[in-house]
């Protein structure tokens, strides 16, 4: 197979011609296209607010009423999240695993198709829109600097991201663990700034100077590892892609991606896109787990390296905010404001743009390692390689669906359904003769009947609004997260605390330490905060549960409890005590095998931990 010319080469090609003259040698890049074509496109019911039985009008906002349980979507609804690359729908870079539009953070071409190198971009002025990114002010090394890194240079625990990640992991709460993250991750802009100023509002750029800031989250010779590692597949989990002269290409072949194939695709100028980094890195996986319990929002992530002097995707937006974290080398970038208000946080990603439709971008810049950029969804994208360096980056992104519309699709129709239920006056008839004047046609009638009648519905959609299980809808939503949600990592005492640690095994001819010994006098509490939701549904009330979650988003059905009446304060006591333990016998439940029973079961889902080891080895 031929390689295609060396890494020097690939940077010296700056033409378009060069570039076409390169890719049509025998590779794995020209070898799929003339397989696929060259123009491929690319139990009883529990009693108060967790009762099943409907509350009379009046009662909105209340625990009590249920949502049914709509059902889950199928393998083929599941898939159909992942916009595959040569799909026409949306944008052919928005490909969703684990809910993120991974075409974040990597958009393709330029002016004249982006054939040409491109050159160093200039500094945008302080008076255009662009003033209101920030950059980072403090330096590298600064105490500032160090205390927001947390890279425990003095602990003995070593540095980077793991370090960071080890030292966050000593703190006893999920939840502060998740903000402190997303301090570092902002650093040296406050998380409050950062909301007040950016957040669903504006770009936001943080230029640090510290090409080690991400040290250790993920690298191009742990790219290499996975490949090496034999459970990479093209398409399921990397993308093979090219945008060239206004045409942006998807290259993948069939099968597993063996690094000799993989890497002359590089070589030959394409851009590989790893979907879903937290399958093979276990720090790419602690990072997003910690940070998904400060979004409460699925967080996912995909990482993008391209060739020097390369592009790989077209200009689009995305359905998610961004967070572009520059891990190795640097790369050019544009973003553009919405261009109209349709495409102010949009519910959807764009399908692939021309550099004819976008205009003047609002921020340019070369992202170099250890730099930030955010940008809301809406926000019109691309990135290039300049010809001096490869790129390597990681999009971390958040908030796909999670609008206030994506709460009321929910909880709208579960108050019609009530409505109809509970009061009469949804249910009687409409007039005979409403067709005669309602309806576009008769728009422009004056008529009083037309008032009436336009009034009438006005009223009943205000009284809709007692009805509404609003409660209920977002316990739904909160299951359909946890589903969404990676499992924890745990740190090495919470390990020997639980059921992950526990000793039993294989010894003398048996097994031994077997048994699970929990009295009432062991001390208890939830492994993390974020772990469980209660949900009142059809079949009872349910405890959902992350532990039992995949790496791979949505291989595992969402993973639940039926809880009896005796059991769910229990549930809420456990909250509301977090992170502090509690004994067995303090739980609320009627008898002393009632609470060790609970505290057994929930133990032995790795979503209870003890204060002390069961057992001492």
């Amino acid at each position: 197979m031929g390689r295609g010319g060396t890494a020097q080469a690939a940077m010296a090609a700056g033409s378009a011609a060069e570039r076409r003259r390169r890719l049509g040698r025998l590779s794995a890049l020209s070898v799929y296209r003339r397989a696929a074509g060259a123009g491929q496109p690319e139990r009883p019911r529990a009693g108060g607010k967790w009762a099943k039985e409907r509350p009379r009008r009046g009662g909105a906002g209340g625990g009590g009423p249920k949502l049914k349980a709509p059902p889950e979507p199928s393998a083929s609804a599941a898939v159909s999240r992942v916009e595959r690359a040569k799909a026409p729908a949306h944008n052919a870079e928005a490909k969703g695993q684990r809910g993120t539009a991974e075409g974040s953070g990597e958009g393709g071409g330029g002016a004249g198709g982006g054939g040409s190198e491109p050159k160093a971009p200039p500094e945008p002025s302080a008076s255009a829109a662009v003033s209101r990114v920030e950059r980072a002010k403090a330096p590298a090394r600064s105490p500032e600097a160090k205390r927001q890194r947390g890279t425990a240079e003095g602990s003995g625990e070593g540095g980077g991201v793991p370090g960071l990640l080890r030292r966050l992991g000593q703190l006893d709460d999920s939840r502060q663990r998740a903000a402190e993250l997303f301090r570092w991750l902002l650093a040296p802009v406050s998380p409050a700034e950062f909301v007040r100023r950016h957040w669903e509002r504006a770009p936001l750029l943080l230029r640090r100077g510290d090409p080690g800031y991400y040290t250790g989250l993920f690298s191009t010779a742990e790219f290499d590892a996975a490949l090496r590692g034999g459970g990479v597949h093209f398409g399921t989990h990397l993308d093979v892609t090219s945008y060239a002269e206004g045409v942006r290409e998807t290259h993948n072949p069939s099968g597993r991606a063996l690094p000799a194939v993989v890497w002359d695709f590089y070589q030959n100028g394409c851009s590989l896109r790893l979907l879903s980094p937290q399958t093979f890195s276990d720090t790419v996986w602690r990072f997003l787990s910690t940070l998904q319990e400060h979004f409460g929002s699925m967080v996912g992530a995909n990482t993008y390296l391209t060739p020097p002097g390369t592009q790989g995707f077209a200009p689009h937006y995305d359905d998610i905010e961004a967070f572009v974290l520059q891990l190795e080398g640097k790369k050019h970038w544009r973003v553009y404001s919405p261009r109209v208000d349709a495409e102010v946080l949009p519910q959807f990603s764009s399908a692939n743009l021309t550099q004819a439709e976008l205009g003047e971008p609002m921020l340019e810049t070369v992202l170099e390692a250890g730099d930030l950029l955010y940008f809301p969804r809406g926000f019109i994208h691309q990135g290039n390689c300049l010809p001096d360096a490869h790129s390597l980056h990681i999009t971390v992104s958040s908030y796909q669906r999670n609008s206030w519309g994506d709460l009321l699709e929910k909880l709208l129709p579960a108050a019609l359904h009530m409505a109809l239920e509970e009061d009469v006056e949804f249910r009687q008839g409409l007039p005979m003769d409403y067709l005669g004047y309602m309806g576009v046609a008769n728009s422009d009638k004056v008529d009083a009947r037309r008032t009436a009648f336009m009034e009438k519905v006005q009223s009943l959609i205000k009284k809709l609004v007692d009805y509404a299980p609003i409660d209920a809808a977002v316990d739904q939503r909160a299951k359909s997260f946890l589903h969404d949600c990676l499992p924890p990592v745990l740190t090495q005492s919470e390990k020997l605390q639980s059921m992950y640690g526990f000793p039993a095994r294989w010894q003398d001819g048996g097994p031994c330490n077997v048994d699970i010994l929990i009295t009432k006098d062991t001390e208890v509490r939830l492994l993390h905060h974020g772990i469980i939701r209660l949900c009142n549904e059809e079949a009872g009330v349910m405890l959902y549960y992350t532990t039992e979650n995949s790496r791979v988003y949505h291989k595992e059905e969402p993973k639940f409890l039926e809880l009896g009446p005796e059991h769910i304060d229990s549930i809420e006591f456990l909250l509301s005590s977090y992170p502090n333990h509690v004994s067995v016998d303090a739980l609320p439940c009627e008898t002393l095998e009632d609470k060790i029973s609970l505290a057994t079961l929930l133990f032995e889902k790795g979503i209870l931990t003890t204060k002390k080891p069961l057992v001492q080895i």
